[in-house]
């Protein structure tokens, strides 16, 4: 799993200004592990950015007082909808390595059963990979990335 990137914070600095800093660092956390996210095979790249985008909507929720309203719910709704699908995708994910683990020691004759469960799981994956595929469209069309900076920007300018 990537390490999360620091976000240094000074106690005596504005609310909104550290809420514009985390913000600015977790969105670009996020987006930085778009690349090769739709890659079953390498299923790590999923999961990190997963935990990026739980990391960014925890520091939308923590620091909401400091964003304006409209844009922020639709900012945060868009976050939610784009970590939905990431789990969605991340559940079969491990679901099929965990069986492949287990397939690995049993006897041939056993792992048929195991076998049609992983196909099945796996026609759940690529189901999975194309409603992420749609939610990372969606962020690019909808410019979430430019939204989210946006927001800390105004937020930043307020102080």
């Amino acid at each position: 799993m990537a390490k999360p990137a620091e976000v240094p914070l000074a106690p005596d600095e504005p609310f909104a200004r550290a809420g514009a800093r985390a913000v600015r660092v977790r969105t670009d956390e996020l987006f930085a592990h778009a690349e090769g996210v739709l890659d079953t095979t390498d299923i790590e790249r999923v999961h990190d950015m997963r935990v990026a985008s739980r990391r960014l909507r925890a520091v939308l929720e923590i620091f909401a007082p400091c964003f304006e309203k409209t844009p922020f719910r639709a900012a945060l709704r868009d976050v939610k909808g784009l970590a939905d699908a990431l789990g969605e995708r991340r559940d079969p994910d491990v679901q099929i390595e965990a069986l492949e683990a287990v397939a690995a020691g049993m006897l041939a004759a056993q792992r048929a059963g195991v076998k049609a469960l992983v196909t099945r799981l796996a026609e759940r994956q690529a189901h999975a990979n194309q409603g992420l595929v749609e939610a990372l469209a969606h962020a690019e069309r909808t410019e979430l990335r430019e939204r989210l900076l946006a927001l800390a920007l105004a937020a930043e300018e307020r102080t």
